[in-house]
């Protein structure tokens, strides 16, 4: 299967632009679904490289396509999640995606949020019904305790994201990531080749496995250049305020890096506020470097350098994930 297939050649085949395509790939805004179904459709069967294993997966191993749900057999994919978020989270224009995979095969999502009593007594939400349950996906449920006791439910359980790996912190789930080293270890790798010796990282790298990969990955850029990785210059925290405090202390002793990055977009521009009310210019005095591609990285003033989540490609790879376990 051909990895040199462009978005020129999907666009041609489709008799549409190349930016149109470009979007489409990139879940961005401003395209109609109808138009995005047919780029992905196209880019799957032409073998995209974003998509190259899609087509040809389950034939490469010798198994049989995903059969849809056989009447009167539980259904139902139930996602539990601590958080809620709009339409310009990643998570949101994964699981359109996502819904639209599963539908095709008799299945369907359905979201229950786990609130402190919940997670504080170990238990489901009352209107979770065993009977009706395929699997379960969990998005941003970085309670170690209580990922726990979901694996023990005896259900396939997949992760996007999870809490932070440490010592025998393994929960026996699947886990999904996106890729979180290859564009960041480019960007901090071109900016310290270009002199940049002063880098930090804002974010409690703990909070969950992806926040631990990124300040991992900025501490090993760091390593490969001889240069050593200055705790001074890690803040770790999430929160604006304490993120603005962090940053005020530094500029009082004259202590700033010269680059910032940041565990993601809200953590950035949070911390983009912060400078412009200590007088400090952003790229001028500090550089900044979020992840997500949140589209409010494009309208914040200056746009923000940041790192795009293939939330396509996540969809895709879930409901493979999912599906495999459950056949």
């Amino acid at each position: 299967m051909s990895n040199r297939i462009t978005v020129q050649d999907i666009a041609d085949a489709l008799g549409l632009s190349r930016n149109t395509v470009s979007k489409a790939l990139n879940n961005s805004d401003g395209i109609a679904e109808e138009t995005r179904s047919r780029v992905l459709n196209k880019a799957i069967e032409m073998g995209y490289k974003q998509f190259a294993y899609a087509s040809g997966l389950l034939e490469q191993r010798g198994l049989e396509p995903f059969a849809p749900v056989a009447p009167g057999k539980p259904n139902e994919i139930s996602l539990l999640t601590r958080s809620t978020w709009d339409e310009r989270h990643f998570a949101a224009l994964m699981l359109d995606a996502f819904e639209r995979e599963i539908s095709q095969l008799g299945f369907v999502l359905r979201t229950y949020h786990i609130d402190d009593k919940n997670a504080e007594r170990l238990e489901l939400p009352e209107a979770f019904e065993p009977s009706r349950t395929a699997a379960i996906m969990c998005i941003e449920m970085f309670d170690f305790a209580y990922d726990q006791m979901v694996c023990g439910l005896g259900f396939p359980v997949l992760f996007i994201d999870s809490p932070a790996r440490l010592g025998d912190h393994i929960l026996p789930a699947d886990l999904l990531l996106m890729d979180n080293t290859t564009a960041l270890q480019h960007i901090v790798n071109v900016l310290v080749s270009d002199g940049v010796r002063r880098v930090g990282f804002i974010g409690d790298c703990l909070h969950c496995q992806s926040f631990a990969e990124r300040y991992a990955t900025v501490a090993y850029v760091m390593n490969l250049a001889d240069l050593a990785f200055d705790r001074r210059y890690y803040l770790g925290y999430n929160d604006q305020e304490d993120i603005a405090a962090g940053l005020g202390s530094m500029t009082e002793r004259d202590d700033l890096p010269e680059l910032f990055v940041c565990a993601n977009d809200f953590v950035a521009i949070g911390a983009l506020q912060a400078l412009r009310a200590l007088g400090k210019r952003v790229p001028d005095d500090v550089m900044l470097v979020g992840f997500d591609d949140a589209p409010e990285s494009r309208t914040c003033v200056p746009p923000l350098t940041t790192v795009h989540i293939h939330t396509q490609v996540m969809a895709y790879s879930a409901a493979q994930l999912i599906m495999t376990r459950l056949k």
